[in-house]
C-alpha cells in the first residue's frame, strides 16, 4: 500500500454558510493502471475537523493518524477542542521538519470551530492557504474548478455545497481518468459531522446525467 501514489486526484473543499464541504472521488491509481475503486481520501481529525489526501497513501495515512492523535491529547490536556488553524499549524510544522524527506502530500483541512467554519489547502512543505470560498487539488482539479468559479456563491447553504462538491466531482470524473469510481463527501456544521450517504450521492449524479 505504502507505494501506491495519489497522482491522480480530485478532492474539493467548500467554505459555506455556517458550515464546510469536503469531498474526493474514490479512484487511486499508479501510472495508468487504477489500483483502487475504493480509495479513502477524506479523513475524520476531530469532531468538527476533517482532511483530504492526495498524494502518497503511507505518507498521507500516517499524517492522518498522527493528526487524530494530537487533536486528542490536546483537547484532554486543553479540555477545549484545536481550532482549525491551530490544526493547521501544527501540520504545517511537521511538514516543515521533514523537508529533507519530504511528505509527498497536498491536503485540505476543514472545519467549524469557535471562529467558524474554514478551509485551508497545505502543501508537502508545510505552506498554508486560508480559503475562503472554493478550492479543489489533484490531477482533476481544472475541470472541477470550471463548475465551481461558475456556481459557487459566498454564504450558501450547506447542502447547496453539497450538490456543488458532487457535480464539480462528476465533471472532473469524466474528464479526467486518473478520477473516478465513486465520491466520498463530508459536511461540517457546528452540530455535526456527517459522511453523505452514497444513495444520496446517486441521486444527485442521476440529475446531472
Amino acid at each position: 500500500m505504502d507505494d501506491m501514489q495519489y497522482k491522480g486526484t480530485t478532492t474539493i473543499g467548500l467554505v459555506c454558510d455556517k458550515g464546510v464541504v469536503l469531498a474526493s472521488e474514490r479512484r487511486a491509481t499508479m501510472g495508468h493502471f487504477i489500483a483502487s475503486k475504493d480509495a479513502k481520501k477524506v479523513y475524520q481529525i476531530d469532531d468538527l475537523v476533517a482532511m483530504t489526501t492526495a498524494g502518497s497513501v503511507g505518507d498521507a495515512q500516517r499524517l492522518v493518524k498522527w493528526m487524530q492523535v494530537e487533536s486528542k491529547l490536546y483537547k484532554m490536556r486543553r479540555e477545549e477542542p484545536m481550532t482549525v488553524k491551530g490544526t493547521v499549524s501544527l501540520l504545517a510544522n511537521i511538514l516543515n521538519g521533514n523537508r529533507y524527506y519530504p511528505y509527498f502530500v497536498q491536503l485540505l483541512v476543514g472545519g467549524v470551530d469557535k471562529n467558524g467554519p474554514c478551509v485551508y489547502s497545505v502543501d508537502a512543505l508545510g505552506g498554508t492557504i486560508e480559503e475562503k470560498k472554493a478550492v479543489a487539488t489533484g490531477s482533476g482539479s481544472p475541470m472541477a474548478y470550471g463548475v465551481l468559479e461558475d456556481r459557487y456563491a459566498e454564504n450558501m447553504p450547506i447542502d447547496e455545497g453539497v450538490e456543488l462538491a458532487v457535480r464539480a466531482l462528476h465533471n472532473a470524473m469524466k474528464r479526467d481518468s486518473a478520477s473516478g469510481d465513486g465520491i466520498h463527501v463530508v459536511k461540517i456544521t457546528p452540530e455535526e459531522y456527517v459522511e453523505i450517504e452514497d444513495t444520496e450521492i446517486k441521486k444527485l449524479r442521476e440529475t446531472l446525467t
